[in-house]
């Protein structure tokens, strides 16, 4: 019979930041790195009532709500001085926070502007948090893990969502550089790139509910049933954890063979 007490210690005292991480993959993560007994987590986020609320459920001995546009790299800083002023060291970073395409952005009718927004959020705000994230670690010679989220669409191209396609892509090779460059401190640096999963946002874009989203992504993967939020967190606890030590520059996609049968 296994150890479920050593089970639920996957992240035993470690402190964790999440961008994003007021709904959909980043509350899902918050939850569960509590479970695995994370000794705190911050909720970064711009939704402040989701945040706050998810913050108070988790307990605010164990949890606090940080309101943080990502696309300013101030705040990202101001972010990670307030997790280790208030908790001493920090050992995770997931870098979750991202925003979908405006509109179809198609090459011949490509909006610009959107797509500065989009990479505003996407990769500025990613290229901030690994930014000051790692240079927290290696101050406090801390060896953590940094995760960004990625997505299916870094792996291959799209009849729409052009901006979107480019900057998971740009996820992805700053990832792997980064990768390169913090190895030497001891510091892991990888993406989680989901298949299509409902989230909050995916259904306020599409006007779907939840169960009709979720029955029309069954098409989509080779595996019975459909990817939920929880086997994305799974993915996400295995990178922060020592579970993955000798994992680094590794984009762990989470599609239930999306793309092995796309």
């Amino acid at each position: 019979m296994a150890d479920t007490t050593s089970c639920k210690k996957k992240l035993q005292g470690k402190v964790a930041i999440i961008t994003g991480g007021a709904s959909g993959i980043g509350e899902a993560s918050a939850l569960h790195f509590i479970n695995h007994g994370a000794q705190a987590i911050v909720i970064a986020d711009v939704q402040d009532e989701k945040g706050q609320k998810l913050a108070e459920s988790i307990g605010l001995d164990r949890c606090m709500y940080v309101r943080c546009d990502v696309s300013d790299e101030e705040q990202i800083k101001n972010l990670v001085e307030t997790a280790i002023k208030t908790y001493g060291h920090l050992d995770i970073m997931f870098c979750n926070a991202g925003i979908l395409s405006k509109s179809e952005q198609i090459i011949l009718d490509f909006d610009l502007s959107d797509y500065e927004k989009l990479f505003a959020v996407n990769v500025r705000g990613v290229i901030a948090s690994i930014k000051h994230a790692a240079r927290a670690m290696v101050k406090g010679k801390i060896q953590g893990s940094i995760i960004c989220t990625a997505s299916v669409s870094a792996t291959m191209g799209g009849p729409i969502f052009t901006d979107y396609t480019m900057s998971k892509h740009a996820v992805v090779g700053l990832m792997k550089s980064a990768s390169k460059q913090l190895g030497g401190y001891g510091i892991r640096v990888n993406c989680v790139s989901p298949g299509p999963v409902v989230t909050p946002m995916l259904c306020r874009m599409s006007g779907l509910k939840a169960e009709e989203a979720e029955k029309a992504f069954e098409r989509s993967s080779c595996l019975k049933g459909v990817l939920k939020l929880k086997h994305v967190a799974d993915a996400v606890l295995f990178l922060a954890s020592k579970e993955s030590e000798f994992v680094t520059g590794h984009n762990l996609v989470v599609d239930g063979g999306f793309i092995a049968h796309g």
